[in-house]
């Protein structure tokens, strides 16, 4: 029974990330719809004590076989994961709480239309919470306007990020940026790591972001420069990423420099992957942020701070 149950989870999953229908994949539908058929299906066939363990083993065997189907590999799972776990132990918990006859459970029949309505967010387009969002990170650089400029404007260099979340998951990392300036037109070419799937055989393919610098103000007390995403090879699986913004302003004590980073989230429940994605994009602002601040005082002959 077990063995047929997750075989059939297994080809759902299949079917739905393979065929990409509907963009289903990047829906509720795949991330709380699809765990939650499994917990139930689990504890409805399973009649032993403690089902709800039993589902969590056969959600982490599903979660091992589809991990080749994702696009982003560890990625996924490991972001997703929690989600899918929290989902199944509500599941197990509901039925399990809906077959007792004391009155103390009724209310966990409450949890089914909930589940039901947040199961099906991101079909036809429907979002709790808006999709544009932006990341911002912010830091205080031991140097003048005009060395922050002269940063700005050159390939910088890449070092791995600081932020325990950015280390720990394998998201894409910087190796270098061909392109410099910061007038209207210059472009930057910004490589990552190569994607490496959990496919057998699959090959690492490399991967890139590029830049167009389209709106720019560069004074002597400081500036702000925008550059619009013009390809996206890197994080186009995980959001959509519209533009990055660097200002910078004179301060008593140094200059000050945010990074802002907008994008559109893609993938539901949103009350899930809002909150996640928001985080994560604000520790890559704040590591831009960093970046630029170590090749600036670089320039001015300062220490990092």
């Amino acid at each position: 029974m077990l063995a047929g149950i997750v075989l059939a989870v297994f080809v759902a999953l299949l079917a739905v990330r393979v065929t990409r229908f509907g963009g289903l994949d990047q829906t509720a539908l795949f991330y709380v719809g699809l765990p939650a058929m499994l917990a139930l299906l689990v504890v409805l066939c399973v009649r032993v004590r403690g089902a709800g363990a039993v589902a969590m083993a056969v959600t982490t065997v599903c979660l091992l076989m589809a991990g080749p189907m994702l696009g982003e590999g560890m990625v996924c799972l490991v972001i997703s994961a929690p989600l899918i776990y929290g989902v199944v132990a509500l599941v197990a918990w509901v039925v399990g709480a809906l077959r007792r006859t004391d009155r103390r459970h009724s209310n966990a029949l409450l949890a089914v239309p909930l589940l039901f309505a947040l199961a099906l967010e991101g079909v036809a387009g429907f979002s709790l919470l808006p999709r544009e969002d932006a990341g911002t990170g912010s830091v205080l650089v031991g140097a003048d306007p005009a060395d922050v400029a002269a940063a700005l404007a050159a390939p910088p260099a890449y070092a791995a990020p600081d932020a325990l979340l950015l280390s720990a998951v394998p998201f894409p990392e910087p190796v270098e940026a061909v392109g410099s300036g910061l007038e209207e037109g210059d472009t930057r070419v910004v490589h990552f790591t190569p994607r490496r799937t959990l496919a057998p055989g699959a090959e690492p393919t490399p991967r890139h972001l590029g830049l167009e610098v389209v709106e720019s103000e560069v004074r002597a007390d400081g500036g702000r420069v925008v550059f619009a995403v013009t390809e996206d090879t890197a994080f186009a699986n995980w959001m959509r990423m519209e533009r990055a913004v660097a200002t910078w302003r004179g301060e008593p004590d140094g200059t000050r420099l945010t990074w802002e980073i907008e994008y559109t989230r893609t993938y539901d429940p949103s009350w899930y992957f809002g909150p996640v994605q928001s985080h994560v994009t604000d520790l890559a602002a704040g590591y831009l942020a960093g970046t630029f601040q170590r090749e600036a005082q670089a320039l001015s002959g300062g220490d990092a701070r």
